[in-house]
């Protein structure tokens, strides 16, 4: 750990509020990445730089300042494509977070009228939509309301014990009747990293639609949507140094090509008259209105930023800091780890229960002590139900976390146990 600490000081200056002491006069320790992240000072002088000199609507305005806010909201579509390594600049779609892009595809899939031969078409009876057990509440709820509308059936891959997919049953769960299949990469409460890839050619050979909600694995790793066998992937910019009110939906150029549009209204049309219209091609298809312009200016910074520090440099250092965690929360008496204890097979987000104390309270304590944790059920209220939980304490760090603030964690659930007279 200790090559890293000459980087991560550059790496922390870049982030303004990680500067910041708390009530008490104790610095700042940020463990709740994983709901959203910090921003270094290029994102926020980005879209500063933008409202002040650049501000003007896209893709409407007939003059410079017009023309300078086009390129820059396109300019940021561009290095999107690039840092997930995607064919074509039209294939990212600028949502306003990754649950609008999931129901997006949710929606329009209730839609469809495609050829299902190309794996795009209306749901109906008899078909069958997969996820699993440990998705964010934004991967289950669309679907449950797509099978709901449509009389498909909604199923749904269980857990094993140590927190990971229970792939026993995986070839009678995907079959003929398995028209889409949607998980996540990296659980956001059990940390575990999915075998994505492997699921998707499964699914692939069985004919069925391939969905990934990458919120939590675009920010921790490579992401390389050629490779990851995702037909549709989602992800949210403020989970990677970006701005909020941003999301991003990239898809197969003719998967999205064949799903009707999700919302109407200016730029995602070709020609309106009254009695009919037609639509434009993708991207604008799916972006209806004035868009998210300076969070997508953000974005763009953002993802800029994170291929300057190198994703491969972030995934091992989320590695190295989670071991490091996990190391030292197997310290404290009483405390539980949710989820895979190999730092190797999940992300940098541990929920984890203290015997005799209310999540809530751990965070409060916590809180008192300068370190900023999550603590309820954090959107995946099925994944703590199958392990007999209600809610848990979830500490999760990123590029700018350092060993010492997982000391101070350590000491500060040391202390909660005091505050709380545990034995």
């Amino acid at each position: 750990m200790e090559g890293l600490l000459g980087e991560l000081e550059m790496i922390r200056a870049d982030f303004p509020i990680l500067e910041r002491t708390m009530v008490g006069g104790l610095p700042l320790v940020y463990l709740d990445s994983a709901n959203t992240s910090q921003k270094p000072q290029v994102v926020i002088d980005t879209m500063v730089d933008h409202l002040e000199r650049h501000n003007a609507n896209v893709a409407r305005a007939m003059h410079q300042l017009g023309a300078e806010a086009s390129e820059a909201f396109e300019t940021a579509r561009d290095k999107v494509a690039a840092f997930i390594n995607a064919p074509s600049r039209d294939e990212v779609i600028f949502t306003k977070n990754a649950s609008e892009a999931l129901n997006l595809v949710a929606n329009t899939l209730a839609w469809a009228k495609g050829d299902w031969s190309d794996r795009v078409g209306a749901l109906g009876e008899g078909d069958e939509v997969l996820i699993t057990e440990m998705e964010h509440h934004s991967n289950i709820v669309p679907w449950q309301l797509l099978t709901e509308r449509t009389g498909a059936t909604l199923r749904w891959i269980g857990l094993t014990d140590s927190g990971e997919l229970d792939l026993s049953n995986i070839d009678e769960l995907i079959n003929e009747r398995t028209r889409v299949v949607s998980l996540t990469w990296v659980s956001n409460m059990l940390g575990t990293i999915n075998p994505v890839r492997e699921i998707a050619d499964r699914a692939h050979a069985a004919g069925a639609l391939v969905v990934v909600d990458a919120s939590q694995s675009v920010p921790q790793m490579p992401v390389d949507v050629r490779e990851c066998g995702a037909d549709l992937l989602a992800f949210t910019g403020h989970k990677v140094v970006g701005p909020t009110g941003i999301g991003v939906l990239w898809g197969r150029r003719e998967v999205l090509d064949q799903l009707p549009p999700f919302l109407g209204g200016g730029e995602m049309i070709e020609t309106v008259t009254m009695e009919r219209s037609t639509y434009a091609g993708i991207p604008h298809k799916f972006e209806a209105g004035t868009p998210p312009i300076v969070e997508a200016v953000g974005l763009g910074a953002a993802v800029e930023y994170l291929g300057h520090v190198g994703m491969a440099a972030i995934r091992d250092h989320e590695h190295a800091i989670t071991a490091y965690a996990l190391e030292g929360l197997a310290t404290i008496k009483g405390l539980t780890v949710l989820g895979p204890l190999d730092a190797s097979r999940r992300g940098g987000a541990i929920s984890f229960e203290l015997d005799g104390v209310h999540p809530h309270d751990v965070a409060q304590v916590l809180d008192s002590r300068g370190v900023a944790v999550r603590a309820g059920h954090h959107c995946a209220k099925p994944a703590h139900k199958r392990f007999d939980v209600q809610s848990s304490t979830r500490a999760s760090s990123y590029l700018y976390t350092t060993p010492a603030e997982i000391d101070a964690l350590i000491e500060a659930l040391n202390y909660t146990r005091s505050y709380f007279k545990l034995g």
